[in-house]
């Protein structure tokens, strides 16, 4: 290329004449020609530039027939003039091809030879060898010379159908059989107003000819094909690009419904695709008008339920059409199909979902072995199904705020209804879990409730006068013999929440009840809601904290205010029943009854009996005397209780006192012998306790206060109990 951009600063004159003297030099290069003849050899055919050209658009190219994209060829160049020292010949390098073998002088530059390797023969345009010559010592300017090159090949193309039956309006694709399905020219476009329309396409290296009928009966079609690099024809005088027409006959017969598959198989009811419409894509149906509305019904004859509209915009480039579709009612694909209708005669079947907008009723809830209930609290690390009541849930995407959604095989999904196994954090600190969907609050939710089940009492601790000992351990009555100074009940709350079971705050109700020994009523007390929390070692610690948590223990006595424990009888009993607050609970709780009984060993009474019939014997005689009359004892008594029973004593007593023997006996006779002894006598009564009247049995020893003499008593007496 010559750049006359220099001349410019030159003055007028001789920028002229140097511009015509280049020229002038340009145009004598042009005039005589580098290469007298050229040659290209591919396989074993040789193709000549003087006996192998042909004409093109007016201008003369040298053919030659490959059959490979990638085919190498052998040049032979001769040239027009002997070469000149310094100024070889040369092949210019182009994309089209690659130089193996560069050009090379044979013979004392008779001709050059070189070797080439085309590139994509068949999609190449325009290809040229250019032969270049460098100027040389004399001033000869660079002279270049290029010749137009025409790849041709043989190019067949066969259409062999397995089924010449098709239907109006229905399109089918059949294969086409090539030797070089590349060189065969394709185009997007259908025919117009054939009987039947085609067109040809290719696809992973497959020719494949789509065609569309529009008319019944035997029809045929012709299909006339164009390649991408020509042939030669006539002696190889003429190019052509057209292959033979091919011929088919096909049996056309009425149209049946065709299947127009859509891009969105789930459509939404609501008011936005009612009025203003949802856009889709179908496939298109040939006979589609632009522009135009089409009727969609639930049924192929006329007169069925209207389903929606169709109304086609435009065209797209992979054979589709971009529709608006406006939808008034809702169907299932598992009802029916929807057939596609113009002027009440179907044309096209299609099918999809119309469902209405998602949309939940109810929200129930079943904890792990219980029943569904409509009450939506969940506890912290617990799992729980949750069943979802509503309309259009199957296609809803819902989630759960802050918690893990298990995967179960008894998970249920359907428009209907859905149910979700989901786990909530044991660490969750939320009140309340929104559901969502596709990532907008649906309104409903499970409300976090603290875990709040009954807790087994082991960890209410109660002492009274000893170390503190489990309530749970206290079964029955508790017999206690010292004075007990005071019940104190004390808490474990270290002992209520663990890793794997939590149970939350404990409602506890004490219900205390003071007796005397005959079960007479002294004092009855009942505190409610006393609330027990879980201590800091639990992982909801913080969840609990609250100011009715119970501080320390409870003291018996600050709730006793008629008589304190201290004050209270022998075998008084004091009643103490600790039980779950029930209100607080959704199932039972555990109760635990504590029963102490103030237990005596020993009892000392004064006790006045009547022996009668007793047996005396005295100091230095060796006989007892004969039965006495009725006597009087008063005697000051020690009682033996039973250890094991309560408020049982044993059938035998020991007292000491004052007996007056004979002491009813009004006789006046000499021989009756009334004295007064101090004795300590042993006595054995009953064992039954209701007896208002007994009779016990005396065995003793003492002094007369009289006589001056010791004794020894034996005989039965007479007992009256008030």
């Amino acid at each position: 290329m010559l750049n006359f951009s220099g001349f410019r600063r030159l003055p007028g004159a001789w920028g002229l004449a140097l511009l015509l003297l280049l020229c002038g030099l340009t145009a004598q290069a042009q005039q005589f020609p580098l290469v007298r003849d050229l040659s290209v050899r591919t396989d074993t055919t040789r193709y000549s530039l003087s006996r192998n050209t042909v004409a093109v658009q007016g201008e003369p190219h040298l053919y030659f027939t490959y059959r490979q994209d990638d085919e190498t060829a052998e040049l032979l160049v001769y040239p027009e003039a002997a070469p000149r020292p310094g100024a070889p010949l040369r092949l210019q390098r182009s994309a089209d091809f690659v130089l193996l073998d560069s050009l090379t002088a044979v013979e004392g530059g008779q001709y050059y030879r070189a070797k080439v390797r085309f590139r994509d023969l068949t999609g190449t345009r325009y290809l040229r060898l250019t032969f270049q010559q460098s100027a040389d010592t004399v001033g000869r300017p660079v002279r270049t010379q290029t010749i137009n090159l025409l790849p041709t090949t043989r190019t067949t193309l066969e259409f062999r159908p397995a089924d010449t039956e098709l239907f109006v309006g229905e399109e089918k694709v059949f294969d086409l059989i090539s030797n070089n399905p590349k060189n065969i020219r394709v185009s997007p476009e259908w025919t117009r107003g054939q009987d039947i329309d085609y067109r040809v396409e290719q696809e992973k290296g497959v020719l494949r000819l789509h065609v569309l009928p529009n008319a019944l009966g035997t029809r045929q079609l012709t299909l006339r094909p164009q390649t991408e690099r020509p042939f030669l024809t006539d002696n190889n005088r003429r190019v052509t690009y057209s292959l033979p027409p091919v011929r088919q006959e096909f049996t056309v017969k009425a149209s049946r419904l065709r299947f127009l598959s859509v891009d969105k198989k789930e459509i939404t009811l609501d008011d936005a695709s009612r009025r203003r419409g949802v856009e889709l894509i179908l496939d298109n149906g040939r006979t589609f008008d632009l522009k135009r509305t089409y009727r969609i019904e639930d049924q192929e004859e006329a007169g069925g339920t209207l389903i929606a509209e169709l109304f086609t915009r435009q065209y797209l480039t992979n054979d589709r059409v971009l529709c608006w579709l406006r939808v008034y009612n809702t169907h299932r694909q598992t009802e029916s199909y929807l057939y596609i209708k113009e002027n009440d005669q179907a044309k096209y079947v299609t099918n999809f979902n119309i469902s209405p907008k998602t949309a939940i009723s109810a929200v129930s809830v079943r904890h792990r072995g219980g029943d569904w209930t409509t009450n939506t609290n969940v506890n912290p690390g617990e799992t729980v199904d949750v069943r979802l009541e509503g309309e259009s849930l199957s296609r809803a995407r819902f989630h759960f705020e802050d918690v893990q959604v298990i995967p179960s095989d008894s998970s249920i999904r359907s428009d209907a209804a859905v149910v979700y196994r989901v786990q909530v954090p044991v660490t969750i600190d939320k009140k309340r879990i929104t559901i969502f969907n596709s990532g907008q609050p649906t309104g409903y939710g499970l409300s976090v409730r603290e875990f709040q089940r009954p807790h087994p009492l082991d960890f209410v601790g109660v002492t009274f006068g000893e170390a503190p000992r489990p309530l749970t351990r206290l079964n029955g009555p508790v017999l206690y013999n010292r004075t007990i100074s005071d019940v104190v009940f004390s808490f474990n709350a270290g002992a209520i929440d663990s890793e794997r079971q939590l149970y939350g705050k404990q409602y506890l109700t004490f219900d205390i009840r003071t007796q005397n020994a005959k079960g007479e009523l002294i004092e009855m007390r009942t505190i409610d809601n006393v609330v027990v929390c879980p201590d800091g070692n639990s992982v909801r610690a913080s969840f609990y904290q609250d100011k009715q948590c119970q501080v320390g223990n409870i003291s018996l006595n600050s709730l006793l205010s008629y008589r304190k424990t201290y004050d209270l009888d022998d075998w008084s009993t004091i009643i103490i029943t600790i039980r779950h607050t029930q209100s607080q609970y959704q199932e039972p709780g555990f109760s635990q009854k504590l029963e102490l009984v103030l237990q005596r060993r020993v009892k000392f009474d004064i006790d006045i009996s009547f022996p009668g019939g007793l047996l005396t014997k005295y100091k230095g005689e060796s006989s007892f005397t004969s039965f006495g009359g009725i006597s009087l004892a008063t005697l000051a008594q020690l009682s033996f209780y039973h250890p094991t029973k309560i408020n049982k004593l044993r059938p035998y007593k020991v007292g000491a006192g004052f007996v007056a023997l004979n002491a009813f006996n009004l006789s006046q006779e000499s021989n009756v012998n009334r004295d007064l002894g101090i004795v300590v006598l042993g006595s054995v009564y009953p064992t039954r306790s209701d007896a208002k009247l007994t009779f016990p049995l005396y065995l003793g020893g003492g002094y007369l206060m009289n006589k001056r003499s010791l004794f020894f008593l034996f005989g039965p007496g007479i007992g009256i109990r008030l």
